[in-house]
């Protein structure tokens, strides 16, 4: 129960027992409390399980702040992902090491104490194959309990430390594995913000750390910074790239009185914003608490070899018991238990997977496990994100329209702008100087160029004055009015064209029209994923406007959303898991991550940002989109060889186990012909990964 310990005008302190626990992220905390209207600055301390909040001097925010800790446990607060110092969830590999002193100690020990190490040694995976059936029924868990036990009660010493040795091998490689992710999630969702320039209401300037910031602080961003606060433009002018959040392409204008969100990248010019959002309530803390949501719901999508596995376990372990208790017959049940059907399924499984793995990799493509296989063979649905996947991030020369009398072609118009933009760092005009260098196009003399931040240039050509840049910034600023050519601007942007505006001497010299550069091979990538059994296409964007839907009509799409937050591609992701899809999802941003991570596999371009590569299940190393078409029909077809293999081991092993059971195999046949099969299965997967024609 939260109890307020003491309070002052405009200050709280109250305490939280939520607080002792030390995985709480405090982070989300302080960014939660702050979220309150009202509320201007929190601070944690764990220790003494309190929180000092500093707030409006009305009672009416103090009992909000009380309301809100209180619900606090109900909000499910975020963990801490584990880090480097933080070991609890990462691989322990003292049963490992303790496997390998046994196998060394026991043939010296006398049988008694050799009997008490060896049972020690396999206490812990008895307690977990218990445990397991007690909670999930007959398990490959409860299976390796019977085998260790099995062998441990015929007094096998050597026998029963080997296969305890082997078990915790594989754990200890899975948990280093885990461990690994965690450590490379934590960096990224929690990054060092560092510090960032705060102006006071005099006008002074000096920097605080960035998770110090409050509601209506000035925070002043210059080129090349990251703004850390969703907010409003007080001063200045920008120009700002928003693709890491909203996957827009082009760098956005940005003045007093527009909206800046978190993420986003000033990329010329400077400005003092007032803060909005701050902590957890910003855009991008809200993608970190998307990821962290995603990684504690473990949806856990039990895969086919391990549930199957589970299955003749169950098989098993049942007929062992009728043939001891009909027989009493020790021999009998001994062969019964060397039957394991799982292992050819497991081993089998797992070595398909790996040479499916093997294969994609040579063709360009990272698979993240058969996790990512099956989700991938059982996807029926794929989304795109627009920017970086089905498009490139550059921009293309869509067309060149002369407007005035002046204006004496394309390659005239596309020499004058290409010679005058030619040492901006826009995409715009890097894609008009690459189309002018294609052309060949002469380079044209002109005076000196102003650049005019977020809106144009302009410059003199030869006696005359050139404007290039925004519609807005050519009428408004330049006084040269296009509306007399409305029909055919309206006619260039109908189909998702962005324009770029030329003037001359005061009047309309062109435009250009510019358009996301599509892949060359999208159109067949759409095809081929239909061929392999995709049901439904459907591309999401942050771009609004025409370009997205023009986009999907062109390459033939189910569906589009246009114009959509990055927290709301996730919702998409769910809404059609909800209708029964299974969701593959393309993507390579920052905003993507999260819609990578709630889809049943996610799919990360390469050249896309480090979290959206960690949180993929598929990467693909190479810029080719037909990976993902590629890949689709590898995971189908790895997932044939593998029920093939469940069919294969299944006839052999009940064979063999109908013999053991009549008591016609005793048990070195038994052994030699259940291993056989696994050896057979093992050499199949083999050969199959030298063929790659599939």
């Amino acid at each position: 129960m939260v109890q307020l310990v003491h309070a002052s005008p405009g200050r709280s302190r109250f305490r939280v027992p939520l607080l002792g626990d030390r995985t709480l992220d405090p982070h989300y905390v302080r960014g939660y409390v702050e979220a309150v209207p009202g509320v201007t600055r929190a601070r944690l301390n764990q220790v003494a399980r309190s929180v000092v909040v500093e707030h409006a001097q009305t009672p009416e925010v103090r009992d909000r702040v009380a309301a809100a800790l209180d619900g606090l446990a109900e909000s499910r607060p975020p963990r801490r992902v584990s880090t480097g110092r933080d070991r609890t969830n990462g691989a322990d590999p003292l049963p490992l090491v303790a496997g390998v002193a046994t196998l060394v100690l026991v043939p010296l020990l006398p049988p008694p104490v050799r009997a008490f190490v060896t049972w020690a040694h396999i206490s812990g995976t008895i307690r977990e194959g218990v445990g397991a059936l007690f909670t999930r029924g007959i398990t490959v868990e409860a299976l390796d309990a019977t085998a260790v036990t099995l062998t441990a009660l015929r007094r096998d010493w050597m026998a029963t430390n080997v296969t305890q040795t082997l078990l915790s091998l594989a754990t200890f490689v899975e948990g280093t594995t885990r461990r690994a992710a965690d450590d490379l999630l934590a960096h990224l969702m929690r990054p060092d913000l560092g510090e960032v320039w705060i102006e006071d209401t005099d006008g002074r300037r000096h920097r605080v750390p960035a998770d110090s910031l409050s509601e209506g602080d000035r925070v002043v961003v210059a080129a090349g910074e990251t703004i850390p606060v969703d907010g409003t433009v007080a001063a200045g002018l920008a120009s700002v790239n928003q693709a890491a959040v909203t996957g827009e392409s082009l760098p956005k204008p940005k003045e007093p009185g527009d909206a800046v969100i978190s993420g986003s990248v000033v990329e010329d010019g400077r400005l003092t914003i007032t803060a909005e959002r701050i902590g957890a309530a910003t855009t991008m803390a809200r993608i970190a608490s998307f990821l962290r949501t995603a990684l504690e719901d473990d949806r856990g999508i039990l895969s086919k070899a391990a549930e199957l596995a589970d299955r003749r376990v169950a098989i098993t372990l049942a007929a062992g018991l009728v043939v001891l208790a009909l027989t009493r017959d020790a021999r009998r049940l001994e062969a019964l238990f060397l039957v394991d059907f799982s292992c050819a399924v497991k081993l089998g499984t797992s070595v398909a997977i790996k040479t499916a793995m093997g294969r994609a990799a040579r063709r360009g493509v990272l698979i993240k496990g058969g996790a990512a296989l099956e989700g991938l063979a059982a996807a029926d649905t794929v989304v795109f994100d627009k920017t970086g996947t089905l498009t490139h991030n550059s921009l293309d020369v869509a067309s060149i329209t002369c407007l005035g009398s002046q204006c004496r072609g394309e390659d005239d118009l596309l020499a004058l702008v290409a010679s005058v933009t030619e040492h901006s760092t826009h995409p715009v005009a890097g894609a008009v100087v690459d189309l002018a260098r294609e052309r060949h196009l002469a380079h044209i003399d002109h005076e000196a160029v102003e650049f005019f931040i977020g809106h144009g240039l302009s410059t003199m050509v030869g006696g005359r004055s050139v404007r290039i840049g925004s519609r807005h910034y050519l009428e408004e600023h330049e006084g040269i009015d296009f509306a007399p050519f409305e029909d055919a601007l309206a006619d260039l942007t109908a189909d998702g064209a962005s324009l770029l505006y030329i003037g001359a001497d005061g009047v309309p010299h062109g435009v250009i029209a510019m358009r996301d550069r599509v892949r060359a091979d999208a159109g067949e990538v759409v095809e081929a994923l239909r061929a392999a059994g995709i049901e439904r296409l459907v591309l999401i964007t942050g771009d609004p406007g025409p370009a997205g839907p023009d986009l999907g009509a062109h390459l033939g799409l189910d569906h589009v959303h246009a114009g959509i937050a990055p927290e709301d591609k996730a919702h998409i992701i769910a809404d059609l898991q909800q209708e029964g899809r299974r969701v593959a999802f393309v993507g390579d941003g920052v905003n993507d991550a999260p819609a990578l991570m709630a889809a049943d596999v996610g799919i990360a371009m390469p050249r896309g940002a480090d979290i959206a590569r960690a949180t993929a299940d598929v990467v693909l190393t190479e810029d080719d989109l037909d990976g993902v078409a590629r890949t689709r029909m590898l995971a189908t077809e790895t997932l044939r060889r593998i029920d093939r293999t469940f069919q294969a081991s299944a006839v052999v092993n009940t064979g063999v186990l109908i013999g053991a059971a009549l008591g016609r195999l005793p048990p070195t046949p038994t052994a030699l012909l259940h291993n056989g099969t696994t050896i057979g299965v093992l050499i199949a997967a083999t050969l199959w990964g030298r063929d790659d024609r599939a």
